[in-house]
């Protein structure tokens, strides 16, 4: 019976509440895979985003505090020879592969649309036209004064007085259609580069720090930090060999392939709260 009831809460809490502390509890050894190996070199990404949009949803990875005290209290030799840095930047290149991709794709969305790129480029050509229009304009009438022809020299002021008004509504119909581009320009709408989420040119500051300092993007910056200094401080280092292969989260079988992943993408600051990298901002319009 008792091993039922066992069985029943291994099921309903996981193998980690049952892992916890107690005097029943099984104690894992730190090299268990079961035991969260980010959690133990620094901060489970998992804990990272509890109750945001980005909520990842509990570890499948045990956290066990006395483990963590062990792993803290070990000399650098033996976290070496351990090699969880290994581990912990494995999982957080797998989250920040994925901010990065949802970053551009949210970017692409905002983007403008064939037709919308059409008529932009042909107010462009026209503006340029009434340009050179105006430019050639002017010199002809300097010289026709030079010549004397006074009456020629003022029917062509009045062609180019017509065209630099054509010019002034053609760029008024170049930003009209700027603003207004795609179902959600007139919002103005940016993608930050830290956490992916969007964000309006017309939010105020107390808006924008609501964001900059909210736990998602606090999140996502200190793990962009702290990706960045494990790759330079892991740069040379060959991961630890090891027995088992374990692919979840928290563990990792490197064998001698070494570590060496992709970068994230494209590398972005996470450098802090108020704005990361350039602010936080990718500029664009939805379509």
């Amino acid at each position: 019976m008792a091993a039922e009831q066992r069985k029943l809460l291994e099921q309903l809490m996981g193998d980690q509440y049952m892992s916890g502390p107690g005097p029943r509890a099984p104690q894992l050894s730190i090299t268990d895979p079961k035991v969260c190996r980010s959690y133990l070199a620094g901060t489970c990404p998992h804990d990272l985003f509890t109750n945001t949009k980005q909520d990842f949803g509990p570890c499948t990875k045990t956290h066990s505090e006395a483990l963590k005290a062990e792993y803290d209290a070990a000399t650098d030799e033996q976290k070496r020879k351990w090699g969880f840095d290994f581990d912990y930047l494995r999982d957080m290149q797998k989250y920040v592969d994925e901010c990065n991709r949802r970053i551009d794709t949210a970017q692409r969305r905002l983007e403008k649309t064939p037709d919308e790129i059409r008529q932009t480029n042909a107010l462009l050509k026209q503006i340029s036209d009434h340009t050179n229009t105006i430019e050639i304009g002017l010199q002809e009438i300097e010289t026709l004064s030079e010549l004397g022809a006074v009456n020629q020299a003022v029917q062509d002021f009045f062609k180019i007085r017509q065209a630099k008004y054509t010019k002034e509504d053609r760029e008024r119909e170049l930003k009209a259609l700027s603003d207004t581009s795609g179902p959600s320009g007139h919002q103005k709408l940016q993608v930050c580069d830290v956490c992916g989420a969007y964000l309006s040119r017309l939010d105020n500051d107390r808006r924008l720090a609501d964001h900059f300092y909210g736990k998602m993007h606090l999140g996502y910056a200190q793990m962009r930090k702290t990706y960045e200094a494990l790759q330079k401080e892991l740069k040379g280092r060959a991961p630890p060999s090891r027995q088992q292969d374990d692919n979840g989260p928290g563990g990792g079988d490197y064998g001698d392939r070494g570590y060496g992943g992709r970068s994230g993408g494209y590398p972005r600051g996470g450098g802090g709260g108020y704005g990361g990298r350039g602010g936080g901002f990718r500029g664009g319009r939805r379509w």
